[in-house]
């Protein structure tokens, strides 16, 4: 009823809005002769109070009130011919105002019960909130309120942290897991969470701060494959390449064979010099790596690139090699490309779909990486 009510008003004052112009256009226009009829007819009166008082006389009052009466006949003349043309225009102006009053709304009314949906019950935020029906937006409201009013339920917070991950929101991510860490205590689970949405917001670089968390994880499950991981990550962005190396293959030892996360750290375990159960396509050989140690830093560039286009060919021809894919991804950031990196990741998500452990596996080296993965789905 509320609805109906409102749009009754904004149609009514849409409808004076236009109407007004078209009242003052209604309006009969003056005469330009009716002052001077008016004079004349003042004259006339005169002429007579000075007949009557012996101030003119009578032959000459009979003059004057004919010259009078002739130039008063001649002003009603021309208002005979003014008040036809006026008439047409009030007739159209009174046209105009009932298509507004009538015609208007009634179209805008059809129209609606056409393409609108009257029959359709209110929906208010309230309502929508307290059955979602799967939307995860409405569902992220509902917390966010419940958040606001209560700020200290530790829950609520640790719900909402991964939530926000998968969500892309990843500085809100950082906010919700350190505040479930301070309400709720620390858990392997949320500090691995908070360690690896501190290395998302970095642009994949495992600070102090996130290898801090992950020290403290590992420390409460020394079996975390999330801290382990990104731990060997850390060493291996400082230079510590030994260390890294040896953290890596602790964690392929300890890791079930169809691990998800276990083609990504046998990808670091080649670039680091260690050996791998099967080797990407394109590698360099042994040989490869001798000479490129006495070559120019140009021409280690064009040897890089020209491996990186033979892995592509091989590629192309065999898509099916998630190993593959990692090192063309990487091989593109480290030559500073990171557009075809990109389109690499884009063309390696089409054999492994982003919803699967390769795929998952393909989406984390990229994040890893520094590349905006947003809306990359094929």
């Amino acid at each position: 009823m509320l609805f109906w009510i409102l749009v009754a008003t904004l149609t009514a004052a849409v409808a004076a809005v236009l109407i007004l112009p078209l009242l003052r256009a209604g309006e009969a226009p003056s005469s330009p002769h009716s002052h001077d009829i008016e004079v004349y007819r003042d004259q006339l009166e005169e002429l007579k109070r000075d007949q009557d008082s012996g101030l003119i006389g009578g032959d000459d009052a009979e003059l004057a009130r004919a010259e009078v009466a002739r130039r008063l006949l001649a002003a009603g003349e021309s208002d005979s011919e003014v008040a036809p043309a006026a008439a047409p225009r009030r007739s159209v102006s009174r046209l105009a105002q009932a298509f507004v009053l009538l015609c208007l709304p009634a179209v805008g009314l059809c129209l609606y019960l056409l393409t609108g949906s009257p029959g359709l019950p209110a929906q208010p935020l309230a309502a929508r909130l307290a059955d979602p029906n799967g939307d995860i937006n409405i569902l992220i409201a509902k917390a966010e309120n419940h958040l606001a009013i209560k700020p200290n339920d530790g829950a609520g917070w640790d719900l909402l942290a991964p939530i926000y991950m998968r969500n892309g929101r990843v500085e809100d991510a950082v906010d919700a897991y350190d505040r479930a860490i301070r309400l709720l205590g620390p858990t392997p689970a949320r500090l691995g969470g908070y360690a690896e949405a501190m290395v998302v917001q970095s642009d994949g670089v495992v600070t102090s701060k996130a290898q801090d968390a992950l020290k403290q994880a590992l420390a409460l499950d020394p079996n975390d494959p999330r801290s382990e991981f990104y731990l060997a990550l850390g060493l291996k962005q400082e230079g510590k390449n030994a260390e890294a190396l040896t953290a890596f293959n602790r964690l392929v030892a300890t890791s079930p064979a169809d691990a998800p996360w276990l083609p990504l750290v046998k990808q670091h375990v080649a670039e680091l010099g260690g050996a791998t159960s099967a080797a990407a396509p394109g590698n360099p050989s042994a040989d490869d790596v001798a000479a490129a140690q006495s070559m120019s830093a140009g021409d280690r560039q064009e040897m890089i690139r020209g491996m990186v286009g033979s892995l592509e060919s091989r590629l192309k021809e065999n898509p099916d090699n998630l190993e593959g894919w990692a090192r063309l991804i990487r091989s593109h950031v480290v030559l500073d490309q990171r557009d075809k990196a990109l389109a690499a990741l884009r063309e390696g998500l089409k054999t492994f779909p982003a919803d699967g452990d390769g795929g998952k596996q393909l989406l984390a080296l990229a994040r890893e990486l520094g590349i905006a993965t947003d809306g990359v789905t094929q």
